[in-house]
């Protein structure tokens, strides 16, 4: 297959991960959730490529970057303008994008060539785990009409990427509930907060495939008022039974009572 990235390590499997994400001021804050993804991309062997899925690209379709220059997507408001400054200039892959799309097959996939590009779900958590922006990044669309199961059986799809030098990205956050916020509870978490994420945890631990169950949780419509910030969650699970693993939290914790932060990884080899 061609490659963008001719110091990727083709011979290793690469890792799979899951961050969640929380608010785009990430990008520019150090704290304990970006040091231990910036600790992470330090100690990932080099990928050729960077195959991200974001909340943020919520449509209805399977769509892939596809040019060979994203833009940098600043999809969010009310923040400083300080953060809309920030530019992650990653190449693109469209090599990597007909790749993915002939893998997938029957599902389709459209190649996107010029109305998205990185997305802050991308960027603010690629800023840490490749600061230099120097590896080639394609992003996937989240298809809206797609049940849970049918997000899974894709990401199960996508695990093969990974032979061959390709690190997937998925970043959303397991319980995200803007309306519920409560400002002064910084590290804080409500009861149904830890309840949802320790059933994510649990099921992540166990069985990934049976992940869509959490669309059945007491705490569902709590955690997950739109399905956006989830569904990326299911695309690790669907890598991690495919290669037969669990997916392991690196970093836990809450947010403003009402965010789960809790990040996870697929081991390759």
């Amino acid at each position: 297959m061609a490659s963008d990235a001719p110091t990727g390590n083709t011979s290793t499997v690469m890792p799979a991960v899951f961050v969640g994400h929380g608010s785009p001021m990430n990008a520019l804050e150090r704290n304990r959730y970006t040091s231990a993804w910036a600790t992470l991309g330090r100690t990932l062997p080099q990928p050729r490529a960077i195959l991200a899925v974001s909340a943020h690209w919520y449509i209805n379709a399977s769509a892939v970057t596809a040019m060979a220059r994203p833009k940098t997507i600043h999809d969010f408001y009310g923040f400083p303008d300080e953060l809309f400054a920030v530019q992650y200039p990653a190449p693109g892959s469209p090599e990597l994008a007909a790749e993915l799309a002939e893998l997938v097959q029957p599902t389709w996939i459209g190649m996107d060539m010029d109305s998205w590009g990185l997305d802050h779900g991308t960027w603010s958590v690629l800023a840490h785990l490749y600061p230099d922006a120097d590896v080639p990044v394609v992003q996937l669309s989240i298809d809206a009409t797609k049940t849970a199961e049918q997000h899974v059986a894709l990401g199960a799809a996508l695990e093969p990427l990974r032979h061959d030098g390709v690190l997937i990205v998925a970043s959303g956050n397991v319980v995200h509930n803007l309306r519920r916020i409560e400002w002064g509870r910084p590290d804080g978490a409500f009861d149904w907060n830890l309840e949802f994420d320790e059933a994510a945890r649990a099921v992540l631990a166990e069985r990934p495939a049976a992940i869509g169950e959490l669309t059945r949780h007491r705490h569902y419509d709590l955690a997950a008022p739109t399905p956006d910030h989830l569904i990326p969650l299911y695309y690790l699970a669907g890598v991690a039974h495919a290669a037969g693993r669990s997916a392991d939290a690196f970093v836990e914790g809450y947010a403003m009572g009402s965010l789960s932060m809790t990040s996870y990884v697929v081991r390759g080899d």
